[in-house]
């Protein structure tokens, strides 16, 4: 992007990540409007902002049904108590929501006609689970399915380390560096900057105040004791002629020779609650107001990729990202892999030739939840507040996403 076209994010905020269990978790007890509420009366606090300056607020969302449907995004900003003025809208991109929320708000402050949005994203998995929308892979088209299969993600997580030769041992090395990673950031106050403790809307008591998902006692030998997640699944009769989901797999990627199981409820990504929000200004805003940015977009892209394999995205989306910001792999400080499975962190480094050092500094999704819709956001402002602590200049973030998608973006601070 040129100078006159930058787009700058001011802050990030977000909640701690509850286990996502219904009934069990801290945050289960909290409507998910008013999760994404606080958030955004969060935001308006710490910069000390009239929210009536706000073009418009957009929230990533994946279980849009429900508790979560309705125009989510526009009742979190009731629920915040903003002014009726401030609209806002809700999106799904699957597990790229929050990144996708916060991308489009880039291209509104860049393009001239937004000056100040609000993006990121929210998702209740203790109250909305996985698939709580009835949508399958397809949306149950029988007419698509003929010509495009697409099997559920676990097997595609399980298909890409069979074909990348990655084996438990592998995997379960990604799983145990998550949990120390994310371990030592929380005894070392990393994620402090941008996480407020979520209050009962009720009595105004604290319900969270720091992450509840990671296990810091982890074990290389705890996780080899896991058994695999999807092979059940795996054996379940989907095909047309009576083929197993492997088979159908196998059958568009003969090269895997057989599906190795490899994935587990402890190298996977964790079912949580979070919400998660970027504040982000046009140039404009920024000469005008004084504020002092804490990065810009240096760029942002999706790609689609095969559907059945699905999970492969994050390679060609980083690539594309850096040809638009003239940049090589090697010239990013950061990066942020979402765990959403730890075959895709393994065959993206693998893929861009990425110093694993570099890679989920503070752990990720395995040992911190998954949210869906706010994943994206949490994990922008993760690494922008790594970035300042470690005082490193550029950082990407990417994220595989279901139905065969990749979605990437680059920050450089200021």
């Amino acid at each position: 992007m040129s100078s006159s076209s930058s787009s700058y994010i001011l802050d990030a905020v977000r909640t701690p990540r509850g286990r996502g269990k219904a009934g069990k978790g801290a945050l289960a007890g909290i409507h998910p409007q008013e999760l994404f509420g606080q958030v955004l009366q969060q935001i308006a606090k710490r910069n000390q902002l009239d929210p009536n300056e706000v073009d418009d607020v957009i929230a990533g969302v994946v279980s849009q049904v429900n508790e979560q449907g309705a125009n989510f995004a526009r009742n979190a900003v009731l629920a915040a108590g903003w002014p009726d003025a401030v609209s806002a809208v809700s999106l799904n991109r699957f597990c790229g929501s929050g990144l996708q929320a916060i991308n489009f708000a880039a291209m509104g402050v860049a393009s001239g006609h937004q000056d100040l949005v609000v993006a990121g994203g929210a998702e209740s998995m203790s109250r909305l689970s996985l698939g709580a929308d009835g949508g399958g892979q397809d949306g149950g088209n029988l007419h698509l399915r003929k010509r495009v299969y697409q099997v559920p993600q676990g097997i595609s997580a399980d298909l890409i380390a069979s074909r990348e030769g990655f084996d438990r041992k592998d995997v379960d090395a990604i799983a145990l560096r998550s949990q120390k990673n994310a371990a030592r950031a929380i005894e070392e106050s990393r994620f402090a900057r941008s996480l407020f403790g979520v209050v009962d809307p009720e009595t105004g008591k604290v319900v969270l105040a720091s992450e509840e998902f990671p296990r810091p006692d982890t074990t290389a030998e705890g996780l080899a004791a896991l058994p695999a997640a999807f092979v059940a699944l795996g054996g379940t009769v989907a095909g047309p002629n009576g083929e197993t989901l492997d088979e159908l797999a196998l059958a568009a990627y003969p090269d895997a020779r057989e599906i190795r199981h490899v994935h587990t409820a402890g190298n996977s990504s964790g079912i949580v609650d979070g919400a998660a929000a970027v504040l982000l200004a046009s140039e404009a805003y920024v000469k005008r107001h004084g504020v002092k940015p804490r990065a810009k977009i240096r760029a942002l892209t999706t790609v689609g990729t095969e559907p059945l394999i699905m999970l492969t995205a994050p390679t060609p989306a980083s690539q594309k990202a850096l040809k638009i910001a003239g940049m090589k792999a090697s010239d990013i400080d950061l990066w942020e892999i979402n765990e959403a499975f730890a075959g895709v962190v393994l065959q993206t480094v693998r893929a861009l030739g990425i110093d694993p050092d570099r890679v989920n500094v503070n752990g990720g999704a395995i040992a911190l939840g998954h949210p869906l819709g706010a994943s994206g956001a949490i994990l922008l402002g993760t690494v922008l507040d790594e970035l300042e602590r470690a005082d490193k200049t550029t950082a990407l973030v990417t994220m595989c996403i279901g139905g065969g998608q990749g979605i990437a973006t680059i920050i450089e601070r200021v």
